[in-house]
C-alpha cells in the first residue's frame, strides 16, 4: 500500500469529501475498458483494485488488475471486516477493501469501483452516498462475441456467465445512470461526463458557493 497522501482537491474535483462511483455490468460488458480510459483522462479520479480468489488471466498483473489471493486469505480478510463489500461471482470471490475506499474519500479523492451487481447492492446498503452507473451491452449476441474473443473461459464457464447475464442486466433499474457500450469512444466519453456532472451538483459545490459569497463581504473588494 502506498504512503498516505496529503488531502488534495483538484479544481475539477467535487470538494472536501470524495465521490464514490460504482460501475457494474454483466461479465464482458466492457466496464473495465471504459474505466481504464476514464481514469487516464479525468483528473482527481482514483481506482479501487479489488481482491479476488480467481486465477489471473493472461496479461493481468497482481496489485494492478486485482489483488489475487487464496480462498483462505480472502476468508481471513472477510472475517476481520476488511471488505466494504464482497460476493461470490461465477464461483469466485471478489471484494473491495474497506480501508482503501475510506481513506480515498476522506482525502477528497473521487474513487471508482468496478464491481458486479451483487457488490453494488452491498455498497448501496452500506454507504450513505453512492453514484451507480450500469454499463449495458448492445445485445446478448455481442456479449457472447466479446466473451468468446477474450478466450479466457472454458466453454462451461462461458455458459455460466451468459446464463447469469440476463439477471444482471435486469438490475439496471437500481442504478442512477445507464451507458450503452456499443462504441468505446462514445461510451467512455459519456462515463467521463457523468463524473463531471456529479462533481458539479449543487449540493457538492456548496462549499465553493460559500467561498465565493464570502468574498462579497470584503469591503476592499468594492473600492
Amino acid at each position: 500500500m502506498s504512503e498516505p497522501r496529503p488531502p488534495v482537491t483538484p479544481p475539477e474535483a467535487a470538494g472536501p469529501h470524495g465521490i464514490l462511483f460504482v460501475v457494474s455490468s454483466p461479465s464482458g460488458g466492457g466496464k473495465g475498458t471504459l474505466i481504464r480510459r476514464v481514469i487516464g483522462e479525468v483528473p482527481g479520479l482514483s481506482y479501487s483494485v479489488s481482491w479476488t480468489t480467481r486465477a489471473p488471466r493472461p496479461g493481468e498483473v497482481d496489485g494492478v488488475s486485482y489483488h489475487f489471493v487464496s480462498p483462505e486469505e480472502f476468508e481471513r480478510m472477510r472475517a476481520a471486516g476488511g471488505f466494504l463489500e464482497w460476493a461470490v461471482v461465477h464461483g469466485n470471490r471478489y471484494g473491495t477493501a474497506r480501508s482503501v475506499v475510506a481513506q480515498e474519500l476522506s482525502e477528497g479523492h473521487d474513487i471508482i469501483l468496478e464491481i458486479d451487481v451483487q457488490g453494488a447492492e452491498a455498497v448501496r446498503a452500506t454507504m450513505a452516498s453512492v453514484v451507480g452507473i450500469f454499463i449495458l451491452p448492445p445485445s446478448l449476441a455481442v456479449l457472447r462475441e466479446r466473451l468468446q474473443a477474450r478466450m479466457t473461459e472454458r466453454p462451461e464457464e462461458l455458459a455460466v456467465r451468459l446464463g447469469n447475464a440476463r439477471g444482471e442486466v435486469e438490475q439496471y433499474r437500481h442504478f442512477d445512470y445507464l451507458i450503452l457500450n456499443d462504441e468505446v469512444e462514445r461510451a467512455s466519453a459519456q462515463l467521463a461526463s457523468v463524473v463531471y456532472a456529479e462533481r458539479a451538483r449543487r449540493e457538492r459545490q456548496e462549499w465553493v458557493a460559500r467561498r465565493v459569497l464570502a468574498s462579497f463581504s470584503d469591503p476592499s473588494a468594492f473600492e
